[in-house]
This record gives C-alpha cells, structure tokens and sequence, in this order.
C-alpha cells in the first residue's frame, strides 16, 4: 500500500480517474463478506482489541491516518470500523491476475508509486469530498520492523484539501502476525487541518498523535 505524501502539487496533473466501482451491489456484498471474514479471523486468532471506536463518524468525509508496518493494516483497520473505507494501493497488486480484480471491487484503486500520481491524488480527493472514510499511511511506506517513522506531507495536503477530519490510528503487532500476537488498533480524536497550507507542520501533528495513542495504550517499550 503506499500513501500520497511522495505526490508533490508541482507534478504534472492528470485528469481524475473515473470511479473504479461498476458494479456496486456486487462491491457491497464483497466488501462486506470480507469485513466479516476478517474481523472474525482476527478476533478468533490474533484476539483483535478495537480501543476508541467512538471516534469514528459514521458518515461524512473522514481520513484514517496510520501507521504502517504490514499489508495486513488495511483489512485489520477496516474491518474495525462501522463503515466502508478507501485505500490506495500499488499498481503492481492490480496487475495481479483475480487478486487485482478483488481488490478493485473492495474500495482500493491504484497509484503508481515511481511518478508523482496526481491523477490518484485526486482520485482520493473526489472519494473523500464525496462522503467516503478513506486510509492513508503519513509515514508513506511499510516500517517493517514496528517502528513509527517521521510522516511525510501528504495527509497535510490531502486533509487541507479535502477539509476532512483526520482519525490518527495506531495499529499494533501487524509486522509479526506469524507469531500470533495480539492485534490492537487504536482510534483518536478527530483533527482538523484547518484550511491551511502547512501541510508537513498538520502530517508531523498527526504522527505525534500516533505517538500519543501507542503510548497511552502499549505503553513505551513495545
């Protein structure tokens, strides 16, 4: 999965991409088949905890900023929250035979990660002004060893364009899940970019707040 903070405002634009949903009954059952099929999994395995879930608005725009050390984060936050949610991913995963096609059908749409993707970008931006909740990772690649990392622009930008609320969410244990750890997904309080245009001063606010939650509820040392 990859996250829009490398996307700089200076790249050369391309048009929106059209909506990657044609069939949206068919998307509904899929999502939500595999929001059950998951949260069932990771509850009987890996004892899911879901801390902070009233933080959640149930409609509207919304941002879900988190950290990110696992392909696993995805499926482990969506399926611990009340309504549908956006991603971007790779678009080498769409090139994937069947997988590719699946994905497309659960709210995940492309962006290519060597060039600065401004048509993603704004692929994200419609979902979101639109009324969709959509993930976004500020430190922009996998941490594969569960460590927090500085955040890049992108949530900034995207919060302040979009003047969506930003839910900071802390997931725990997604880069060791073949040891069956427990898994922990933490919700903050919204925050608001305000309009402004310090996009990396709003990212760098957001991961504190990652930092926050990853204290208050594992504490320091895990």
């Amino acid at each position: 999965m990859t996250e829009p903070g490398a996307i700089m405002e200076t790249a050369k634009e391309t048009p929106p991409r059209p909506h990657p949903h044609p069939e949206p009954r068919l998307n509904r059952f899929l999502y939500w088949l595999g929001h059950t099929f998951f949260f069932t999994v990771y509850k009987l395995v890996w004892r899911l905890k879901i801390v902070g879930r009233e933080n959640i608005p149930l409609e509207g725009p919304l941002i879900l900023a988190a950290n990110h050390a696992s392909w696993a984060d995805p499926p482990v936050i969506g399926c611990s929250l009340p309504r549908p949610i956006y991603f971007m991913g790779k678009q080498e995963l769409f090139d994937v035979p069947l997988f590719g096609g699946i994905i497309r059908r659960v709210n995940a749409f492309p962006v290519k990660r060597t060039e600065h993707d401004v048509g993603a970008f704004k692929t994200a931006q419609r979902l979101i002004i639109s009324g969709k909740a959509m993930i976004v990772f500020p430190e922009g690649k996998r941490q594969r060893t569960g460590k927090l990392a500085a955040a890049k622009a992108g949530v900034g930008m995207l919060a302040a364009k979009t003047n969506a609320p930003v839910v900071p969410v802390y997931v725990h244990n997604t880069y060791r899940l073949w040891s069956l750890p427990r898994l922990w997904v933490c919700f903050g309080a919204p925050l608001s970019a305000g309009g402004g245009k310090e996009y990396q001063a709003f990212s760098d606010r957001v991961m504190k707040e990652i930092v926050r939650l990853k204290e208050t509820h594992l504490g320091t040392t895990n």
